[in-house]
C-alpha cells in the first residue's frame, strides 16, 4: 500500500534520491582536505579529548570512535556480518511513488540501518529503548546499542523485492561505519530498514494538564458510506495531456451510454487513468468511441471534430471495510485508495464549477477579485480535503486566495507589468527579459477577426521588432512582412510597430501575433514568485479575523450543498454542514527567569506576551569593541551617532556589558561599495585593537535596499567573522524604546549571552529533559522560489549547546540538489590520503559542540522536523533518523542515545475558533483562542501520536495552530510532557517578547536556512539558471548551478563556510 496522504508542498516536489550534495553547512569543498578537518567537527573517529577547565573541552582528534579496521567489512546495525548478506527487506513501500523505494537491490547488501532485519512490531511499546535510572556517575558510559540476539529470527523477512537502483541504494544508505555491537537487554531498537516494517508510536494517551475547553474546528463530519466500490482503468487514445480535454471525452461517454451500457451508474473519474462507481459496471471490459466537436471559435465554420477510442476496463475493488477498521483504530494502515476514491468524488461537481488548483478550487463568484499590481488579481476560493480522524472521517474545509493573471489586452498587461507608459520608449533588453518571464505559456485569444477567438499558447518573443518581421508565404519562400499581411489580410493596421510580437506555437513553425491584437484568457493561475508588493496585497486580502473566516467557511459548505451533489448521492457520502466542536485545554504559560539585580527577577507571561521593562537579560552578554557603517544618505553623522548612544544605552540597561564608545567613528559609505569598505573598516578596526577581536557591527542600511543587507551578511559572517545588527533608517529616526529594546535582544544572543530561560528548566524540573543531558535539534530545508527551476535547496540544522538551560542555539548550513527534502549532510563520510575512512556531518558537528559546551554527552536527543509533509513522512524518518544513528555511533562505539522525532507543520488548514466569540475570557485581544490551547482527540489522527498546539496570541487574522506529529519516540513522552515542552520552549524564542508559534529550535533552522540562501553568488540569468546544457559542464567544484533539471549526482556548489566564531554563537537572529 502507498502512504500518500495530502502533500502540501507545489507539485512536483522533492525529488526522492540523495543527491551527492557538496559542502556541508557552509563549510568547504564536497570532501573536505586535512587541514580543515579540526575544524569540521568531524576530525577523528570520536569525541574530541576533554580537558578539565570548567567542562570546555579541547577539540583535539581523538581516534575513540570505530575501530580503524573497521571499514574495510562494513558492520551493519544490530546484524551480525554473517547475515546481511542479499537480504533485502524490501517491501511495498509506503512513503512513495515505486521510484521512491529504498531496500534491497537484485543480489545485494540488504539496505537500511537493520539489512534485513526483524520488521517492526505493530506495537511499538514493546520495542522502544528503555533506559536505566540516570545517575550522575554514569554520565559518561557508552549506551548499549543493537541486540544482535535480536536479530536471528527472521532475518531474511523478505516478502518481495524489487529492484532499486543501484546509484539510488549506495547513495541511501552508504556503508555503515559502526564499532562492534555490545548485546544487551536495553537495545535501542534499530531503524527500520524498510518503510514496511515500521509503525510511527501509537498515541500514548491523551494529555490532561490544563484547563479544559471547548473549540471548534473547520472539520466537518463525514458519514462512512456503505457502497461496494470499484475502481476502472480508463485508456484514451490518441493519448492527451490535458485532463479538461480527458474530463470531456469522460463527460461525453456518460451523457451518451450512462442509461445504456453503464448500468445508470455515474462514475467519478480522476481525469487520468481512474474511474470509480459504487457497484459494478454491467461488463468487465468494454471499448467505446467518442466524438468530441472542438469548442466554437465563432469564425461560422465548422467546428473540428475528434475521434477518441476509450477503454475502461475492470482494475479492483476499493475496500471500505478497511477504511472503517483503520478509523476504529484497529488497522495501522490508512487504506489510500479508499480516501482517494471519496476524495475525486466530492471534487467531481466543484471540478465542473470552478478552477481546480492543487486541492483547491478559486472562482471570481466566490468573493471579490483584488488587483494586486503588475497584471494580476487575486482570487478567492476553498481548500478540500476528505481526512480520516479520530471523530470519522472529516471533511477539512477552509477559505484560500492566489494569484491569477488578469484577462487584460496584452498592450495593458505590458503596460502595468513595467508600470509606465510603454510607448514613450522602445524596449530595454531587461524589459524585454520581463516581458517573456511574465507571458511565457500563458494563454491568450486573438481579438482581429471579429467574433472569431482562436487561443493560442505564447512560447516567447520575436528577438525583432514587428516592423522587422517577415516569414514566407508559399513553397517558393516568397517572404511578407507581418505588417503588410495583417493589413493585407484583416485590414488591420498595426499601432505598435517597434514592439516585438509574441510568438505561439512551436520553435519549429512559430505562429507570429502582434501583442496589441490579443487578449489574455481568463482563469489561468499565476505560479511563479510574487514580489514583495504583490505579496502584501494579497495577504492583505486573506487575512480575516476568525469570526468572518468560520462564517465564509460554512456560507462554503452550504454553498456546495454536498445533500444535493449527484456525485456524493451515487456514492452514499453525507457531510455535516456544522464545524466539529472539539475538547480543548489551555497550557499555562512557564515562569520565566530574569538576572538578579533587575527589580523584576522572573515573570509570568500574561496571554502569550510580557515585556523588558524592569527586568535584565538572564545573561547579558559582553560588546567591549564596535563599530558603525551607515549606508543611508539620509541619516547624518550626527544622528548616526546619536542613534549608537541610545542603542548602547538600551544594551546597558537590559542587561550587557556594552561599552558606549565605538573604536570608529561611526562610517558613511555607498552601498555600491559595501564589500570595500566593511573589509577596509574591520581591518583599521582590528589594527587599532591590537590583537583583540572586533565584538559587533552595526550597519544602518537605507529602507528599500535591495541586495545590501544579503551582501552584506554573506561578508560578515563568512569572510570577516563578525556578527552584525542592521538598522532600517525609518527606525534610526523613530528611535522608540519598544524597537531598541527588541534590538539589543538580539545583539545579546548573537554575542553569546541568554535573553531568559524557563525557571524549571533551572530547578530541573522538565520531565524528559532536566534528569539527564539532553539536546535538542532543529531542522529544516528551505526551497527556491517557484519558476527558479536549478537553484540549490537550502538545509539548516540548529541545536541547543547549554543543558539543562537549553536557550542557546548553535546552527549549521549547507547547499543540497535542487528541491530535495532529506538532509543530505547529517551525517557523511569521506576518504582522506593521509588518514583514511574519515567522518563529519551536521549532527556529528553539533554533538560535539554540545559536549565542548557543557561538559557532557547528550544522553537524549530531541529532534524537531520543520517543514515535511505527510507524504514524505516515512522518508524522511529512514533517512534521517539512520543519519543520527551513524553520527552518534561515529564518536564512540555503543553510543546510541534514545531519539524522539517530531514532525513539525504550519502547512495544513485546520483552523480552532473560539466555541463562543463573545466570551471575552476565552479570546485573545484580535478574537483568536487562547495560546497554549491545545487539541489531540477528534480531529487527530485515529492512532498515531499528534497534536495542534496554538502557543502564540494571535495578532492579525486567524491564528494557525502548529501541527506536532511524532514519528517515532524512545523516550516514552507522555501525552503532557511532550505537549507541555513543547509550549514552554514557544516563550524561550530570543527575538521579542512573545510566544512563538512553533518551537524555537525549528524556527531558528528556518532563519538560518533563509540566511544562507544570501551566501550564494548571484544569479547569472534570468530564468535562475545559467545555460549550460552539458551535464559534464556542472561537475567541476565551480559548476555548482547550471542546467534546469540536476543530474541525479550533479554537483551542488558549497556554500562558502561559516566562520567559527560566528557558528557557536545565534547569528541568524
Amino acid at each position: 500500500m502507498v502512504r500518500k496522504r495530502r502533500t502540501e508542498v507545489p507539485g512536483g516536489g522533492e525529488s526522492s534520491e540523495p543527491q551527492e550534495a557538496g559542502g556541508g553547512r557552509g563549510g568547504g569543498a564536497q570532501r573536505p582536505p586535512a587541514q580543515h578537518q579540526q575544524q569540521q567537527g568531524g576530525g577523528g573517529r570520536g569525541w574530541p579529548a576533554q580537558t578539565q577547565q570548567g567542562g570546555r573541552g579541547g577539540y583535539g582528534a581523538g581516534r575513540g570512535g570505530a575501530q580503524r579496521g573497521a571499514m574495510a567489512s562494513p558492520q551493519y546495525y544490530g546484524v551480525p556480518p554473517e547475515y546481511h548478506q542479499g537480504r533485502g527487506t524490501q517491501q511495498q513501500p509506503r512513503g512513495g511513488a515505486p521510484s521512491q523505494r529504498r531496500g534491497g537491490m537484485g543480489g545485494g547488501h540488504g539496505v537500511g540501518p537493520v539489512a534485513g532485519g526483524p520488521p517492526r512490531p505493530s506495537v511499538p511499546e514493546l520495542h522502544q529503548a528503555t533506559q536505566p535510572p540516570h545517575q550522575a556517575g554514569v554520565m559518561n558510559q557508552p549506551m548499549p546499542y543493537g541486540n544482535p540476539a535480536d536479530t536471528h529470527s527472521e532475518a531474511g523477512s523478505s516478502s518481495s523485492r524489487p529492484a532499486a537502483p543501484a546509484q539510488e541504494v549506495s547513495q541511501q544508505f552508504q556503508q555503515l561505519t559502526v564499532g562492534q555491537e555490545a548485546a544487551s537487554s536495553l537495545a535501542i531498537q534499530p531503524a527500520p530498514a524498510s518503510s514496511k516494517s515500521m509503525r510511527f508510536p501509537l498515541r500514548p494517551g491523551k494529555g490532561s494538564y490544563g484547563i479544559r475547553c471547548v473549540v471548534k474546528a473547520n472539520h466537518f463530519f463525514a458519514e462512512l458510506p456503505d457502497k461496494d466500490l470499484h475502481q476502472y482503468d480508463v485508456t484514451i487514445t490518441p493519448e492527451v495531456t490535458s485532463r479538461g480535454v480527458n474530463r470531456a471525452v469522460m463527460e461525453q461517454l456518460v451523457k451518451l451510454y450512462r442509461e445504456s451500457h453503464l448500468g445508470k451508474r455515474l462514475p467519478a473519474y480522476d481525469g487520468r487513468k481512474s474511474l470509480y462507481t459504487a457497484g459494478p459496471l454491467p461488463f468487465v471490459t468494454k471499448e467505446f468511441k467518442i466524438t468530441l466537436l472542438d469548442e466554437d471559435d465563432g469564425s461560422g465554420s465548422a467546428r473540428r471534430e475528434r475521434e477518441f477510442k476509450v477503454v475502461i476496463k475492470l482494475a479492483a475493488r476499493a475496500d471500505l471495510h478497511h477504511l472503517g477498521m483503520f478509523l476504529q483504530g484497529r488497522q495501522a494502515d490508512a487504506p489510500q485508495e479508499a480516501l482517494q476514491v471519496l476524495d475525486i468524488v466530492l471534487r467531481e461537481l466543484p471540478t465542473t464549477r470552478y478552477c481546480p488548483v492543487g486541492r483547491s478550487f478559486y472562482s471570481p463568484d466566490i468573493g471579490r477579485r483584488h488587483p494586486l499590481g503588475e497584471g494580476l488579481e487575486s482570487w478567492r476560493g476553498f481548500y478540500q480535503s476528505i481526512r480520516p480522524t479520530q471523530m470519522g472521517l472529516s471533511l477539512n474545509i477552509d477559505m484560500s486566495s492566489t494569484a491569477f493573471i488578469e484577462p487584460l489586452p496584452v498592450i495593458d498587461f505590458v503596460t502595468q507589468l513595467l508600470n509606465r507608459d510603454v510607448s514613450a520608449r522602445p524596449l530595454s533588453d531587461a524589459d524585454r527579459v520581463k516581458i517573456k518571464k511574465a507571458l511565457r505559456g500563458v494563454k491568450v485569444e486573438v481579438t482581429h477577426r471579429g467574433n472569431m477567438r482562436r487561443k493560442y499558447r505564447i512560447s516567447g518573443l520575436t528577438s525583432q521588432t514587428t516592423r522587422e518581421l517577415t516569414f514566407p508565404v508559399d513553397e517558393r519562400g516568397t517572404m511578407k512582412s507581418v505588417v503588410e499581411y495583417f493589413r493585407e489580410t484583416y485590414g488591420f493596421a498595426i499601432q505598435h510597430i517597434q514592439w516585438p510580437c509574441l510568438q505561439v506555437g512551436n520553435q519549429q513553425r512559430p505562429n507570429y501575433l502582434p501583442m496589441e491584437v490579443c487578449k489574455i484568457v481568463e482563469g489561468q493561475r499565476y505560479s511563479k514568485r510574487l514580489n514583495e508588493r504583490q505579496i502584501t496585497a494579497l495577504l492583505k486580502v486573506t487575512c480575516q479575523r476568525p469570526q468572518d473566516r468560520e462564517h465564509d467557511i460554512l456560507k462554503t459548505v452550504n454553498h456546495n450543498a454536498y445533500a444535493q451533489d449527484p456525485y456524493a448521492q451515487e456514492f452514499g457520502i453525507k457531510i455535516s454542514e456544522k464545524l466539529a466542536s472539539v475538547e480543548a485545554r489551555i497550557l499555562p504559560a512557564p515562569w520565566l527567569k530574569y538576572h538578579e539585580t533587575g527589580r523584576e527577577k522572573d515573570c509570568l507571561p500574561q496571554v502569550g506576551q510580557w515585556n523588558m521593562m524592569n527586568k535584565k537579560m538572564v545573561n547579558g552578554g559582553t560588546v567591549n569593541s564596535w563599530i558603525c557603517i551607515n549606508f543611508s544618505r539620509n541619516v547624518q553623522d550626527t544622528v548616526a551617532r546619536g542613534f549608537c548612544y541610545e542603542l548602547a544605552n538600551m544594551c546597558a540597561t537590559s542587561g550587557m556589558a556594552f561599552n558606549p564608545e565605538p573604536v570608529l567613528q561611526p562610517a558613511s559609505a555607498r552601498p555600491d561599495q559595501v564589500e570595500r569598505v566593511l573589509k577596509a573598516k574591520f581591518h583599521e578596526a582590528i589594527t587599532k585593537l591590537q590583537a583583540k577581536e572586533l565584538d559587533l557591527l552595526i550597519v544602518i542600511l537605507p529602507d528599500n535596499n535591495g541586495s545590501l543587507y544579503g551582501d552584506l551578511k554573506r561578508i560578515c559572517e563568512t569572510d570577516l567573522g563578525i556578527v552584525s545588527q542592521c538598522c532600517l533608517t525609518k527606525h534610526v529616526f523613530r528611535m522608540s524604546k519598544q524597537y531598541l529594546a527588541n534590538v539589543a535582544l538580539k545583539i545579546n544572543v548573537k554575542v553569546g549571552g541568554r535573553n531568559t530561560v524557563l525557571v524549571d528548566a533551572l530547578s530541573r524540573r522538565i520531565p524528559l529533559v532536566s534528569d539527564r543531558p539532553t539536546i535538542i535539534f532543529g531542522a529544516d530545508v528551505t526551497h527556491p522560489h517557484p519558476g527558479e527551476d536549478s537553484s540549490p535547496s537550502i538545509a539548516a540544522v540548529v541545536a541547543s549547546q547549554d543543558w539543562p538551560e537549553i536557550t542557546k542555539y548553535a546552527g549549521l548550513v549547507c547547499a543540497q540538489a535542487h528541491r530535495q527534502e532529506l538532509i543530505q549532510d547529517l551525517f557523511k563520510t569521506w576518504q582522506d590520503p593521509a588518514r583514511g575512512t574519515v567522518t563529519g556531518g551536521m549532527i556529528k558537528e553539533l554533538l560535539i559542540s554540545f559536549r565542548r559546551s557543557t561538559g557532557q554527552k547528550p544522553q537524549r536527543i530531541i529532534f524537531y522536523r520543520d517543514g515535511v509533509s505527510e507524504g514524505q513522512f516515512y522518508q524522511v524518518l529512514l533517512y534521517e533518523l539512520d543519519a543520527i544513528r551513524k553520527a552518534c555511533a561515529s564518536l564512540e562505539p555503543n553510543y546510541q542515545p534514545p531519539v524522539t522525532f517530531v514532525v513539525v507543520q504550519k502547512r495544513h488548514h485546520t483552523r480552532l475558533f473560539a466555541n463562543n466569540h463573545a466570551d471575552r475570557n476565552s479570546v485573545d485581544r484580535s478574537g483568536n483562542i487562547l495560546p497554549g490551547t491545545v487539541v489531540d482527540s477528534k480531529i487527530c489522527h485515529p492512532t498515531e501520536f499528534d497534536f495542534y498546539l496554538c502557543s502564540h496570541a494571535g495578532i492579525q487574522g486567524t491564528s494557525r495552530p502548529a501541527h506536532y506529529h511524532v514519528l517515532w519516540d524512545e523516550n516514552k513522552f507522555t501525552a503532557d510532557a511532550l505537549q507541555s515542552l513543547t509550549n514552554n520552549l514557544c516563550y524561550t524564542y530570543a527575538r521579542c517578547t512573545r510566544s512563538v508559534s512553533i518551537v524555537p529550535p525549528a524556527y531558528y533552522a528556518h532563519l538560518a536556512a533563509f540566511r544562507a540562501r544570501f551566501y550564494m553568488e548571484p544569479e547569472t540569468s534570468d530564468s535562475g539558471s545559467m545555460t549550460s546544457g552539458a551535464p559534464g559542464s556542472r561537475m567541476g567544484p565551480g559548476g555548482g548551478r547550471s542546467t534546469r533539471v540536476p543530474a541525479p549526482n550533479a554537483a551542488v556548489r558549497p556554500l562558502p563556510a561559516l566562520k567559527e566564531n560566528v557558528k557557536r554563537v545565534m547569528f541568524y537572529c
